[in-house]
């Protein structure tokens, strides 16, 4: 059974060696932690920057044999009534176990039941199919909007999808 806690310290030692190849570090980071590869000291300093500020929730997935995945949800502007997923990952052990939906289902559940959001979005990369259909299975639609990012060499096209309560 999974389960998430607030993100700790030690964490990112774990979530750092997740990111194995330099295509997997940038379709979950979008190049906002740097080049690759990612330090646990870099994971931490972007985490802990923000860790003590009202609108940014860091979350450790765990199960009975230890740490399997982690994200952020946040609010993306002064907008109140909206949480956004980032740095969705699960460890490459964890993977195809159904972990991915297990945690976005408890980040939703903490959005919407717990602290009283009316609206979760996402960012994914065109590129990377297996989350954009983890993500349309917890009920994510796409909404339009699409963003463009240099990364690897090439523009990759990112798709915002959400879930209005």
């Amino acid at each position: 059974m999974l389960r998430i806690r607030p993100y700790r310290k030690n964490d990112s030692r774990y979530i750092a060696s997740w990111c194995q190849d330099v295509v997997t570090f940038y379709k979950w980071s979008e190049g906002r932690l740097g080049d690759y590869p990612v330090s646990p000291e870099r994971i931490e300093q972007a985490v802990s920057g923000r860790i003590d500020n009202e609108k940014y929730f860091p979350f450790t997935a765990f199960d009975e044999n230890g740490i399997a995945g982690f994200f952020t949800l946040r609010h993306p502007d002064e907008k109140s009534d909206e949480l956004s997923f980032g740095y969705v990952i699960v460890s490459p052990e964890a993977r195809g176990k159904g972990y991915g939906k297990q945690m976005l289902r408890l980040g939703i559940k903490f959005a919407f039941e717990l602290y009283g959001i009316s609206k979760v979005s996402l960012e994914v990369f065109e590129n990377n199919p297996s989350a954009y259909h983890c993500y349309k299975s917890v009920g994510f639609k796409e909404n339009g909007n699409v963003t463009n990012y240099n990364l690897c060499g090439e523009v990759w096209k990112s798709i915002e999808m959400e879930i209005i309560r």
